[in-house]
């Protein structure tokens, strides 16, 4: 099962990483699901227990959909791992890795003013209470809310468009992969 932010989606979607005797990352292994020629594919270490061809992994590690990869190297004890639910095992080390991937790639990012940052926490929590007392007073301020963003984010991304910032540089500032940062200034790009 993957690790995820809101904030940064698919793009840094992290995990458990499998690791193999000789330190190298095993390629997914297909499942047969038992209906004929359909087989899944699957890159989960708990996958890698050996059985049915499988390669055996003594090592896990955090890793994320970006590419990275941890440095820390966690031992796998099988004997430790439920078959019914491998999702009891600790994966503490690998997750608390990617959550520092996280951190990094967050102090890499364009940071948000501070009065908006603050502004922004304020404005969460009296639409949370408000959606408490009053949900369509809530649902007529998300509505507006939306079209406030929507506006200023095309602003803002003809802006992005106009200075012809790389699509590296772009995908950095925000913190996704350049794809899924491309998908955002189009997205805001785009009239409704």
């Amino acid at each position: 099962m993957g690790w995820q932010l809101e904030e940064y989606g698919s793009s840094h979607e992290g995990r458990a990483g499998a690791v193999l005797p000789d330190g190298s990352e095993p390629k997914p292994v297909y499942i047969d699901s038992g209906s004929g020629a359909n087989a899944h594919s699957t890159s989960e270490w708990w996958a890698y227990d050996g059985t049915l061809g499988a390669p055996k992994a003594d090592r896990v590690r955090g890793s994320c959909s970006c590419g990275w990869r941890g440095t820390s190297l966690y031992p796998l004890d099988w004997s430790q791992v439920d078959d019914a639910d491998p999702d009891d095992f600790d994966l503490s080390g690998p997750h608390r890795d990617w959550r520092l991937h996280l951190a990094d790639v967050e102090s890499r990012s364009v940071p948000l003013p501070v009065g908006l940052a603050d502004l922004l926490e304020r404005l969460e929590q009296q639409l949370s209470a408000l959606a408490d007392d009053a949900p369509l007073a809530a649902l007529k301020a998300v509505a507006a809310l939306e079209r406030t963003t929507h506006r200023v984010g095309r602003v803002a991304a003809y802006a992005a468009e106009a200075d012809e910032i790389p699509w590296s540089v772009v995908g950095k500032a925000l913190g996704l992969a350049e794809e899924d940062a491309r998908s955002r200034i189009t997205h805001y790009s785009i009239r409704r």
